[in-house]
């Protein structure tokens, strides 16, 4: 039986420690939820399709700049603590969502416009870079044994949180405003939300302590080092890589891009393409933490390898399905489905990959894996899935892509060595 939860392993601290990716997610999707009046705001060009893909590429760019934060800021973590690094990522996050939230669209100034909403999208990206890894290894370090599954699987929790309260908003929103004024400014409204709550949010983890793991530590790399380490340790990297990017891809194509897909793709009202998104977000926020819990008692690779088989063999089926007679019904059976695998297979993978890294480079290693899978695969799903439906002129295009991701993931789970029920360092 676990020992009680003392105040620094308890509910508390996982709040305080999980707040700031809320705000890191709650950003990435209002910009997802809002792509098509974003694509009006900063760059109004004749085609509609080049302009949505113009903001889609816009919201994948600052996925690239977060395998540089994950180097820079994960090694900030591994040298000079967790805290420190979670205080600092959460203060680069507040000012991404700041830029885009008050940058005056191309009708008032022009290129300016287009390009400081590109720069807030690489501040806040390289923040995000270490923001997740650091908060799962937090989560690891501060886990009583045997439920670190069930700990770490509640920074993925917290994201679903944010896609909740985004698509609340967003049902709200399209039911007081009509197109015309959420084109015009409804848009900036969650992101002016989402700046106003950043003092409670820092406030809450100001209060963080260091974990004992760190704390104990009699050697502390310095970043030459730890840079060296992560060299060495290229091939666990790169299992890692190819086990994030199946979540990635599934949790971007089932909550940033619904919107886009319901409304534009399927031609069905953006309050339907929001009340799935919202249901998909609850699920997700009830099955991560279930699926971690799992994860302890079983194994984490047994949920990996049966989530990405499920997922190589219906995503597409699936896609098609819904394709042929679109509907809010079949739209929701099928993300409700897709949730389902999402975070079951998510709340393996996360905690897996912290135990298959080692321990001096834990931060910085998880989070460059992690965000070298966001930044090749994951971010870029909506305009790769937008792009295939393109080129291909079949709306289920985007279920050949997260069959793809699977398969990755797959492949992963059956390379990397099990690490379950490794204690705590």
């Amino acid at each position: 039986m676990s020992p009680p939860a003392s105040p620094q392993t308890g509910f508390l601290a996982i709040l305080r420690v999980a707040t700031g990716n809320f705000l890191e997610m709650y950003d990435f999707m209002v910009f997802g939820y809002y792509a098509k009046a974003i694509a009006a705001a900063f760059f109004p060009v004749h085609d509609k399709f080049a302009s949505l893909m113009l903001a889609l590429m816009t919201f994948g760019a600052g996925f690239l700049m977060r395998p540089l934060g994950a180097i820079v800021l994960g090694a900030v973590i591994d040298r000079h603590g967790r805290r420190l690094g979670l205080l600092v990522t959460l203060s680069l996050m507040a000012l991404g969502t700041l830029s885009l939230a008050i940058t005056p669209g191309y009708a008032s100034i022009g290129l300016a416009a287009p390009l400081l909403v590109l720069a807030g999208r690489l501040v806040q990206g390289f923040s995000a870079g270490a923001e997740l890894g650091g908060v799962s290894v937090y989560l690891a370090e501060i886990a009583p044994p045997g439920r670190k599954g069930f700990y770490v699987a509640w920074q993925s929790a917290s994201q679903q949180v944010a896609v909740i309260v985004a698509a609340v908003i967003g049902i709200v929103l399209s039911q007081r405003l009509g197109p015309a004024a959420m084109n015009a400014y409804g848009w900036r409204l969650p992101l002016l939300f989402g700046c106003l709550i950043v003092p409670v949010l820092f406030l809450l983890r100001r209060s963080l302590e260091e974990t004992e793991a760190f704390a104990r530590r009699d050697h502390r790399p310095d970043i030459k080092a730890i840079l060296a380490s992560i060299a060495g340790a290229w091939p666990t990297v790169l299992l890692g890589v190819m086990l994030a990017t199946t979540t990635t891809v599934a949790f971007y194509l089932i909550t940033a891009y619904t919107p886009t897909f319901g409304e534009a793709v399927l031609k069905l009202s953006s309050q339907d393409a929001f009340v799935v998104t919202f249901c998909v977000g609850a699920s997700n926020f009830f099955w991560l933490p279930v699926m971690g819990a799992l994860s302890d008692r079983i194994g984490r690779r047994p949920l990996l390898l049966a989530c990405t088989g499920l997922m190589i063999a219906s995503a597409y089926p699936a896609m098609r399905w819904l394709a042929a007679e679109p509907s809010f019904a079949r739209l929701l059976t099928v993300e409700l489905w897709f949730s389902f695998l999402y975070a079951s297979y998510n709340g393996a993978m996360v905690v897996f990959l912290t135990e298959i890294v080692p321990g001096a480079i834990r931060a910085s290693g998880f989070s460059l894996a992690y965000s070298l899978a966001t930044a090749i695969f994951g971010g870029f799903t909506p305009a790769i899935s937008q792009g295939l439906i393109q080129a291909t002129h079949d709306k289920a295009a985007p279920g050949l892509w997260l069959s793809a991701a699977a398969i990755l993931g797959l492949t992963a789970a059956l390379i990397a060595k099990p690490a379950k029920f490794r204690p705590n360092p």
